[in-house]
């Protein structure tokens, strides 16, 4: 029991560390680029486009597939099915192998077309092909660390997603570095082997995951060899298994993607008439290159409570323990409260300090991220709600609750972008209301799912109660 329960805090702080660390280095590159003498804010819009687009196909593919497989997985080992568990991460290896292999010849093809005619923004064409053969690699990396960790050993994926980032960093300097000193101080260029570098890190990451895997292969064989409860299936009907748990998941990941693609199909669109093209791209680039990634850092510290939290209460779900699965549930909702409302705070009153002292030469919008810091508490929320609804086996309520918000985020954008009086601050508005939104429909349904009214001003139990066994 003690070494379970310090596997587990192990696993927690492994993957807040990594979190923490990959946002750092993360923002990192994004400091080096923004800052970057050619690049500025008009290169941010051309980068996040393209990079919005890939994420956006990704979703197919690989997001929420970690989070699908991991519940399933971690369903068969808590029966004694490690046969049935190892059975699903095959299957779904080649499956989203597939989808991914699909996903890069979409966006390697439909470049051209997918930049011009949707984003309006044709310099993103060299990014999306930069882009395109990661999708691949992404998805079966995906598959990969779902399947250890419904094995309840986090602290891989926190290894390969370390990896995976500081190389993306490491190759955005280097390769921006050449172009400029080749003498090709062309902005698209630059965006374009920026997102390269995406490319080249996601390769090497699935390298590393891979080789870890190969590793445990005896363990794991030995592990199937002694499995007490196989119960036998088809392979389409795992196949079905499988996408009737990750489709629904990651169209709720899609939906939420595809929120950011609203304001790149849109922002630029609606607002060029009444401030000019090029400027409408300066604004989109500091909302999508500085705002966004500044408050994405605020999600990212919650993902490390979220990936133990799956697989945790979906074995609890598993083994018919609903009231330590509710427990768990009230926790984390608690822990994410208590994750959010700092950040949002410091995001608001000192955003322009944050600014100024990492963006020294392009300190524009300090005023978007005051307003758009609104969103990351219901962001956070939101993101724990709908993981411990997935947990449990509620897949599709948050598709439901992130359509419902996604369709609020595009009236906001459609309706006041184009109006004087709001202008950008509409897209931004719409992100308010769109977290807002997700997370009222989603906790309202869990509520009565559940019965979970967590009291946020309590006390977290870290050290005793509920925490000392919730990895069991």
């Amino acid at each position: 029991m003690k070494n379970k329960k310090e596997s587990f805090f192990k696993s927690v702080i492994s993957l807040l560390i990594s979190q923490a660390f990959i946002k750092v280095i993360g923002l990192a590159y994004k400091l080096y680029l923004t800052n970057k003498e050619g690049f500025g804010d008009l290169g941010n819009a051309i980068y996040s486009s393209g990079f919005q687009i890939y994420a956006l196909l990704l979703t197919f593919s690989s997001t929420g597939v970690p989070n699908a497989i991991s519940k399933l997985v971690s369903e068969r080992l808590a029966i004694g099915d490690n046969k049935g568990a190892h059975k699903i991460f095959k299957i779904a290896f080649f499956t989203f192998g597939v989808l991914g292999l699909l996903g890069s010849l979409i966006l390697f093809l439909g470049a051209k077309k997918i930049s011009s005619a949707l984003m309006f923004m044709p310099e993103a064409e060299y990014s999306l092909v930069a882009l395109s053969p990661s999708i691949f690699f992404v998805s079966i990396t995906a598959v990969i660390r779902g399947y250890f960790n419904g094995r309840q050993i986090f602290t891989v994926t926190a290894k390969s997603q370390t990896v995976e980032q500081i190389l993306k960093t490491i190759f955005t300097i280097i390769l921006v570095e050449f172009i400029v000193f080749i003498g090709r101080k062309n902005v698209k260029l630059m965006a374009a082997v920026a997102n390269l570098a995406t490319t080249v890190a996601t390769i090497f990451s699935f390298v590393y995951i891979y080789f870890y895997y190969k590793l445990q292969k005896k363990e794991i064989k030995f592990e199937i060899e002694h499995t007490v409860n196989y119960i036998p299936t088809r392979i389409r009907e795992t196949i079905k298994q499988i996408l009737k748990v990750a489709l629904p998941i990651s169209a709720s990941s899609l939906i939420s993607s595809f929120n950011k693609n609203i304001d790149s199909f849109t922002i630029v669109r609606l607002l060029k008439n009444s401030v000019g093209e090029n400027e409408a791209k300066v604004q989109y680039g500091i909302l999508s290159g500085k705002v966004d990634s500044l408050c994405a850092l605020a999600f990212s510290v919650n993902i490390a409570f979220v990936t133990v939290l799956v697989p945790s209460i979906a074995k609890n779900i598993a083994t018919k323990d609903l009231n330590l699965a509710s427990k768990k549930a009230k926790i984390f909702l608690r822990i994410s409260f208590f994750i959010a409302v700092p950040i949002t705070l410091f995001f608001f009153f000192f955003s322009e300090q944050i600014l100024k002292l990492l963006f020294p030469n392009a300190i524009n919008g300090a005023i978007y991220l005051k307003i758009n810091s609104l969103s990351i508490i219901f962001m956070i929320l939101a993101q724990t709600t709908n993981a411990i609804l997935q947990a449990i086996g509620e897949v599709k309520v948050p598709s439901i609750s992130f359509g419902i918000g996604m369709v609020i985020k595009l009236i906001c954008n459609i309706v006041l972008i184009p109006n004087k009086d709001f202008g950008i601050f509409g897209a931004i508005i719409g992100n308010i209301m769109c977290n807002l939104v997700a997370f009222s429909v989603s906790y309202v349904f869990l509520n009565k799912k559940m019965n979970i009214k967590p009291k946020f001003y309590k006390k977290i139990p870290f050290k005793r109660g509920i925490l000392s066994n919730i990895g069991e």
